[in-house]
């Protein structure tokens, strides 16, 4: 049971595209994707900044545009009858939207464009931030996020909880972190996956309104509390609402763990994730899609996993 997974804001790097757009049809294809974005994400995957690509409003469609490029080439040739399903994190359920058919291509980068945008808007309403904790116990944590007006907005799995707020709260909690704890200040424009989203939740209500979305055609698990979704249009539901509601990924792995997963790959531009899932779900062999040269790997997994699957 091989499960796809896309990641999230954070994993972008300079120049991670390059190697892609050596292959004609995917410099094509991310052409297109900049055409309906509006953004050149061509130039912005081969030779920005790092300061230039962690921007939101570019950072955003720029990866779901990467995990469109890898979907293409890795569920070709009947791949995607191979594979058990498929989940994102955060904006990386915009790719898997993408990839479980409940999204075109097209609609899932202009969407994913108009989340960027309002979600850099709404950053910059209220001086705010995230830091990532590390190693604390969790009831301990939540309860000092409450008094500091601090909320949780990632639960990864793997003893890290990603929190969020005004910065001399995230200030405070690094000068007293939890017992046994680290805190990490994190590279973002805001406080995302809370309430200082709530701006960006009405525009993208607005935008969500004039997709007509299908039902999924491969398992999609929800970032909302690691449950499969069956309904294209309560999957886009989800899409508004996760932008101010925490990311439940440590629910979507322990779904992964009941359902029996044998594999774990993650599309470019990974890592993130794979490295989560090596702590939560230990020897689960995991694939990690950085360059065009990682397709044979994770494609060698898919074909030895469904080899050894039991007949029906």
């Amino acid at each position: 049971m091989i499960v796809v997974v896309c990641p999230g804001q954070g994993s972008q790097t300079p120049g991670f595209l390059s190697p892609w757009l050596e292959n004609p049809e995917y410099a094509r294809e991310l052409q297109a994707l900049s055409d309906a974005s509006g953004i050149d994400l061509v130039a912005h995957g081969t030779v920005s900044d790092a300061d230039t690509i962690r921007d939101t409003a570019v950072a955003q469609p720029l990866i779901v545009a990467a995990g469109i490029l890898t979907l293409k080439a890795l569920l070709a040739d009947g791949r995607r009858e191979k594979i058990a399903g498929i989940a994102g994190h955060s904006v990386g359920e915009i790719t898997a939207a993408a990839g479980a058919g409940i999204l075109s291509s097209t609609d899932a980068i202009r969407f994913v464009t108009e989340r960027g945008s309002a979600m850099a808007a709404a950053a910059g309403l209220e001086a705010t931030g995230m830091s990532a904790v590390i190693g604390a116990d969790e009831s301990e944590l939540l309860a000092q996020l409450d008094q500091l007006g601090l909320s949780p907005a990632n639960f990864n799995g793997g003893g890290q909880i990603v929190v969020a707020g005004a910065l001399d709260g995230l200030a405070a909690l690094a000068a007293n972190p939890p017992a046994k704890a680290r805190v990490i200040p994190l590279q973002v424009a805001g406080a995302f996956h809370t309430r200082y989203m709530t701006p960006a939740v009405e525009r993208l209500t607005q935008a969500a309104a004039s997709l007509t979305p299908a039902d999924p055609d491969l398992p999609i698990w929800s970032n909302r509390d690691g449950g499969t979704v069956t309904a294209g249009a309560r999957f886009l539901d989800l899409l508004v609402g996760q932008v101010s509601s925490p990311v439940r990924w440590d629910l979507c792995m322990a779904a992964f763990a009941d359902a029996g997963v044998t594999g774990i790959i993650e599309v470019a531009p990974a890592g993130a994730l794979v490295g989560l899932a090596k702590r939560a779900l230990r020897g689960v062999p995991s694939v990690a899609i950085k360059t065009p040269d990682d397709l044979h790997a994770a494609i060698e997994l898919i074909e030895s996993d469904f080899a050894a699957a039991p007949s029906a």
